[in-house]
């Protein structure tokens, strides 16, 4: 239980020093902006984000939308299901401590906790849960569906 509430505070001063944005577009524009800077796709959190905190000193972030979301990854043929509040600690090439995001693995919901590239230079993305088990998707099937229409017109 103390560990509880210890872990309650720390998450409650990250929110105090948090850089605080709101209103859908604003948020997925800084969503967008810090998955670029952390060299992830920017397509891996497509939600409608009302507001978005992010404390740059600990790589604390964390998303609220209006209600869960469902959002099926079409080059993988994975669901992944959203909370209505998704917390991470982000840093260079890592997700880590997530909260909020669930994979549909064959009849079951399982719960992830790290999402990280393979190394630096890799296109592989590796998502894992609690139990340290993981599995690897390119990094490619995760990037914005614009952005893939862009590079479309681009070649023709």
């Amino acid at each position: 239980m103390a560990t509880q509430v210890t872990e309650s505070q720390g998450i409650q001063s990250y929110r105090d020093r948090a850089e605080i944005y709101h209103g859908v577009a604003l948020c997925k524009q800084k969503t967008r902006e810090l998955l670029e800077g952390i060299s992830l796709p920017k397509g891996l959190l497509p939600l409608d984000i009302e507001e978005m905190g992010h404390d740059p000193s600990s790589g604390f972030v964390w998303m609220k939308q209006k209600s869960k979301k469902e959002h099926k990854f079409k080059r993988i043929n994975k669901v992944v299901s959203y909370d209505a509040e998704v917390t991470v600690f982000a840093e260079k090439g890592r997700l880590r401590k997530l909260t909020g995001v669930k994979s549909k693995e064959i009849l079951i919901w399982v719960a992830l906790s790290d999402i990280y590239l393979e190394n630096p230079s890799s296109d592989k993305l590796v998502f894992g849960i609690p139990s340290g088990l993981t599995r690897t998707y390119p990094a490619s099937a995760f990037d914005l569906e614009e952005d893939k229409a862009d590079g479309q017109k681009n070649k023709n």
